[in-house]
């Protein structure tokens, strides 16, 4: 269970609920506080964060073994992604991955820490690699720019939306129109107790003000746009926890199938939702075309500038110019869509021409 931040004792905090339990949802002004985190004038307080150490000479090249991304050669302070996939090749754990030189830092999702320590810890074998749960000791902050009083932290620094060495690119836009760009993203890793201390006087935004600029730069969440069948395909984590070229990984051989020879079943799509009613659908609402449902809202949030909006994964076959309808009870809010994930992503071998951007 995740121990409530101090930073909740500050006025006007109000505690998020689910996964963002233990952190403020807000500090009273919710808009305001979007529009300073945005321009990199609050951080956000992200100290219920799941924090995961692997240290010992062997731990890259381990970690290479086991998961979707190309670590080996990861220089100290360099940042990436990768996942850990099942046998089906489905996202089982999504780790932000950075290194200092002796320890490989997971930054993860609060429920996923102990059960990564835990599988990790199994995998060991004989290998020179230690596995901790720091997640009591270390805290986490989030900004859209870097703190240069901060200079002396562990940083994480988002790769959303550049497509990675051996990445590879699924939406429409290329990469230089992505809305990701607007919101260049790091997460500082800050000791537990030094906390407040760090943070001094420096204004904060809630977490509902990060869920807004994540589903606006379209970057998926682990526990929110995922369920126990997705692969990344369907996410277009290609572009940053995939490297299509590494050796061999549990998996890997749906990752190569489905990008070389099929097409991935459900798409994450961006929805500009209807703000007439002045309220919202809630996570989990179904995204219906016509009478026909075809896909669920995974993810909502009041965006400072552009209203209500939301990220939802919906099936592959739903035409890019289909208007759609979320129904949360008996309450309709038009969708309209656009296109995160290409329709014909995937199939990649044989393609002649297309706007997909291809493996660096």
């Amino acid at each position: 269970m995740t121990t409530p931040s101090p930073l909740l004792s500050r006025p006007g905090a109000v505690e998020a609920t689910g996964a963002d339990a233990g952190v403020a949802s807000h500090y009273g002004e919710p808009l305001r506080e979007q529009r300073a985190l945005a321009a990199g004038t609050a951080v956000v307080d992200l100290s219920h964060r799941g924090v995961v150490t692997v240290s010992g000479p062997d731990r890259l090249t381990w970690l290479n073994t086991l998961s979707s991304q190309q670590v080996t050669g990861l220089q100290p302070g360099e940042s990436s992604e990768l996942l850990f996939l099942s046998v089906q090749g489905r996202i089982e754990f999504d780790a932000r991955v950075v290194d200092d030189g002796g320890t490989t830092w997971l930054i993860v999702e609060a429920a996923e820490a102990a059960p990564l320590a835990e599988w990790l810890n199994k995998m060991k074998f004989m290998l020179r690699v230690e596995i901790t749960d720091v997640s009591a000791d270390w805290a986490v902050l989030g900004s859209t720019k870097t703190v240069v009083e901060w200079s002396g932290l562990l940083a994480w620094q988002d790769p959303w939306p550049h497509v990675g060495a051996g990445g590879y690119s699924y939406a429409v836009v290329p990469e230089e129109g992505h809305p990701g760009l607007e919101r260049p993203w790091i997460e500082y890793l800050v000791p537990a107790a030094e906390l407040e201390e760090t943070l001094a006087d420096r204004p904060l935004a809630g977490v509902m003000a990060a869920e807004a600029l994540r589903i606006a730069a379209w970057r998926p969440r682990l526990g929110a746009e995922t369920d126990d069948k997705t692969i990344p395909h369907e996410l277009d984590l290609l572009r940053t926890a995939v490297h299509l070229s590494k050796g061999c990984y549990k998996g890997q051989e749906t990752v190569a199938r489905v990008h070389n020879l099929g097409h991935p079943p459900r798409r994450l799509v961006f929805l500009q939702l209807d703000g007439s009613q002045h309220t919202m659908p809630a996570p989990g609402s179904p995204v219906m075309l016509g009478e026909r449902k075809v896909g669920t809202v995974t993810s909502v949030a009041q965006h400072y500038e552009m209203g209500p909006v939301a990220l939802a994964v919906i099936k592959r076959s739903v035409a890019p110019d289909e208007m759609l309808t979320v129904l949360d009870g008996e309450e309709p809010y038009i969708a309209a869509q656009e296109v995160i994930v290409a329709p014909d992503a995937g199939q990649v071998v044989g393609r002649q021409t297309g706007f997909l951007r291809g493996t660096r």
